[in-house]
Parts: C-alpha cells; sequence; structure tokens
C-alpha cells in the first residue's frame, strides 16, 4: 500500500517539477505587454469609457495565447526563430519589407518603453524626464549585456511580480464597482469615438515585437530530438504561455478597472500618465500613487529589457548574422532602436499621446508579423508534423481578419476626421 501511494505522489508531483523547469519564456513576454505604453492606452481607456474597454482586454489577451503558442512553436520545431526563418522562406524583398516594419515597430516599443520607465523615475525621485529615460536605457543595457539569460528570466519574473502586486493592492485601495466590471470583460461596445483607443489596447497587448521575441526566447529549454519528444513537452509550452499570459489579462483589467473607478467616476480627464498619478493620490490617497510610480517603474525597465533582446534578435535575425549575445552585432543592438527613441523624447512631445500613438503603430504593423507566421506555421515543409491546422489555423486566420479589419477601421475613420 505504502508503495503504490508513493507511486501516486510520485505521478502527481513529477509533472509539476518539470513544469517548473519549463515556465519562463511566457513570463519574458508578458512582462512586454505590461509596459508604459500598456498604462497610457489603459489608462485612457479606463478615465473616458469606464470599465467599456475591458473586453478588448479580454479578446487582445486571447488572441495573444494562440499567436504566441504558434510562435514558440515555430521555434521548437524549426530550432530557429521567426525572423531567421522569414529570411529562409521568403523572398528577400519580402523579407526586407517585413524587416523593415518590424525594426520600426521596435523603435515605437522603445519610446514607449523609455518614457514610460522616465516618468516613473520622476515620479519616485523628482528627476527630468530625459534623465530618467537615460537611467532606463543604462539600467536595460547593463542588465541585457552583462547577465546570463537565465539570470535575466528570474529578474524579470520578480518584475512582473511586483507589478502585480502594487495593482492588486490598488485594487483593494479603490474598490471599484464588480457588478459592473465583470459583464464588461465579454461584452463588446465599440463606436467611433473609442475605436482609437480600443486600437491602441489591442497593439498593446498583442505586440509585434513579442511574437519575434518568443520564439527565440524558447530555445532556452530543451525541447528534444526527435518529434515525439517535441510533442510530449509542447503541453509545458502550452501551460507556459496560458498562465504568463492569464496573469498578464489580470494586470492590464486591473489598469483600467482602476482607472475607471477613480478618474472616471469622479469625471477626471487624464492628459498624462504624471496628471494620473497626481490625481490619483488625492481621490485614491497616498499609497496607490507610491504604488502607481513603483509598478510604472518595474514596468518600463522590465519592458525595456525584454524590447531591447527582441531587438537584438530581430537586427541579427534578418540580416542573417548569429543570434549569439556573445557577439557585437548582437550587443550593439540592444540600444541601437534606443537612439531614435531618445531624440524624440528630448524634442519634448507630448508624452502621453505619443505614448498611445506608439501603440497604435504597433498595431498597424501588426498585420505583417501575422501574415508570415500563419504561411510559416501552415508549411508542411517548414514545420513537418508540427503544422498548424484544423481549429487553431483557423482561430488564426480569423484573429488576422479581425486585425486587419479593425485597422481598416481605423484608417478609414482618420481620414474621414471621424475618429
Amino acid at each position: 500500500m505504502a508503495v503504490s501511494f508513493s507511486k501516486l505522489i510520485q505521478s502527481r508531483w513529477l509533472p509539476l517539477k518539470k513544469l517548473l523547469g519549463f515556465l519562463g519564456p511566457g513570463f519574458l513576454v508578458t512582462v512586454g505587454f505590461i509596459d508604459p505604453g500598456n498604462w497610457a492606452t489603459n489608462i485612457e481607456g479606463g478615465a473616458r469609457f469606464g470599465y467599456e474597454l475591458l473586453w478588448v482586454i479580454t479578446l487582445s489577451t486571447l488572441i495573444l495565447i494562440v499567436i504566441q503558442h504558434m510562435a514558440a512553436r515555430l521555434g521548437i520545431a524549426t530550432g530557429k526563430s521567426l525572423a531567421v526563418n522569414i529570411r529562409d522562406h521568403f523572398p528577400a524583398p519580402v523579407s526586407s519589407l517585413l524587416g523593415f516594419t518590424i525594426v520600426a515597430a521596435c523603435v515605437a516599443t522603445d519610446v514607449a518603453e523609455l518614457v514610460g520607465g522616465g516618468i516613473g523615475f520622476s515620479l519616485l525621485f523628482g528627476m527630468p524626464l530625459w534623465a530618467g529615460a537615460l537611467l532606463t536605457v543604462v539600467l536595460e543595457v547593463f542588465l541585457v549585456v552583462s547577465q546570463r539569460y537565465h539570470r535575466i528570466e528570474t529578474i524579470i519574473v520578480g518584475f512582473l511580480g511586483i507589478i502585480a502586486l502594487c495593482y492588486l493592492a490598488e485594487l483593494w485601495i479603490v474598490r471599484p464597482a464588480w457588478h459592473e466590471v465583470l459583464p464588461a470583460t465579454v461584452t463588446p461596445v465599440l463606436g467611433r469615438e473609442s475605436i482609437y483607443v480600443a486600437i491602441a489596447i489591442l497593439g498593446a497587448v498583442v505586440m509585434p515585437h513579442n511574437v519575434y521575441l518568443h520564439s527565440n526566447v524558447i530555445h532556452s529549454r530543451k525541447w528534444g530530438m526527435t518529434d515525439d519528444e517535441k510533442k510530449e513537452l509542447l503541453r509545458y509550452e502550452k501551460a507556459d504561455t496560458l498562465f504568463a499570459m492569464t496573469l498578464g489579462w489580470v494586470v492590464n483589467s486591473a489598469m483600467i478597472v482602476v482607472a475607471a473607478a477613480v478618474f472616471h467616476q469622479h469625471g477626471v480627464r487624464v492628459e498624462s500618465i504624471e496628471q494620473a498619478s497626481a490625481t490619483l493620490r488625492p481621490l485614491a490617497g497616498p499609497l496607490a500613487g507610491l504604488l502607481f510610480a513603483v509598478a510604472l517603474v518595474f514596468a518600463g525597465v522590465g519592458s525595456s529589457i525584454t524590447s531591447s533582446m527582441a531587438e537584438a534578435n530581430v537586427i541579427t535575425g534578418f540580416l542573417g548574422k548569429p543570434e549569439d549575445p556573445e557577439s557585437l552585432l548582437w550587443r550593439v543592438s540592444v540600444f541601437l532602436t534606443a537612439i531614435p527613441s531618445f531624440i524624440i523624447i528630448l524634442f519634448k512631445v507630448d508624452t502621453y499621446k505619443i505614448l498611445i500613438f506608439s501603440q497604435v503603430v504597433l498595431s498597424l504593423q501588426l498585420p505583417f508579423t501575422l501574415l508570415p507566421l500563419l504561411v510559416l506555421c501552415r508549411s508542411e515543409k517548414v514545420m513537418g508534423v508540427f503544422r498548424s491546422r484544423g481549429v487553431e489555423f483557423v482561430a488564426a486566420v480569423l484573429i488576422t481578419m479581425v486585425v486587419v479589419a479593425l485597422n481598416l477601421y481605423l484608417l478609414s475613420t482618420t481620414v474621414t476626421g471621424d475618429s
């Protein structure tokens, strides 16, 4: 009896121990879509439209789970990142175009990360925005270049935990109307006034550079040599992706809920993240303001780390160079896209508007990432037995069509001046 009980315990707990060894890549992706760009879009959405756009977070997260799983599986099946696969399997002009669009998206991402980190340090320590942004760059480069991957992963998971705890504490402080919150997470409401913010939220959650990043960092785990071994271990990747993205959904939803409960309820129109922090203190208390600033710093630094890793992967992959963190090109690429972003900050543009606009840029680029991913994952030549089929592929096609339709609707309303 004792032997059988021991076997029962082992059969239950060994998979969990094994799962813990595979958790990590999904969390790197998750901190990327809890970046300062998300803060701006979520605060704008909550302050202007209350709980109305919570469903966009839910839809975006479901889209994200499907897309990130496909990207990770592409990396596992081929042993190559999305960037390298595009270079290997697409004509050079197409590959160059796709590479150009994703680098542009990376610049937009860096703007959001550096602005957010700069604002966070400014709120905490009173330093100028440019100094806070520069400090964010220094920390980003130091942590990426000087640390080993698994140590970076541990740091990011720690950052994500701090951000989540700060926002859960804020939910407890502001005490939202939960009877309004829960239905709004699954009830679609969209109009001409909210389409721009909704698109920005979509771009802030389903981030193109994260798709590239996931297909690369997934190689940090040993997925076996044979197809059967990889099939067996893929369930751990699914669990990692699902668990991490669900945590991201909770945090992003909490951002909108807090903004709606504090700003929308009191009729406050938010024009900047700094104003949001200043207004939060008298309306929700000094602790809420402090938690806001602390979480913003960790979000800015954490997401800048993952975005710089994605940028290095994209640049080296599309140029056909080794994706080696020890190589000079990889290390230079870590801060290369931060240069134009930092210049934008020095021009003292409206940081709040540029944060939201940067996320719209990501959404507009998204079809240029989804379409090649679909083509590659559908190809038996590329994927072999891991080729996308059935429900997953249909879902991915529908997702791409929805993203394209929303972007076209945004462009049409912008051109006609109705947005």
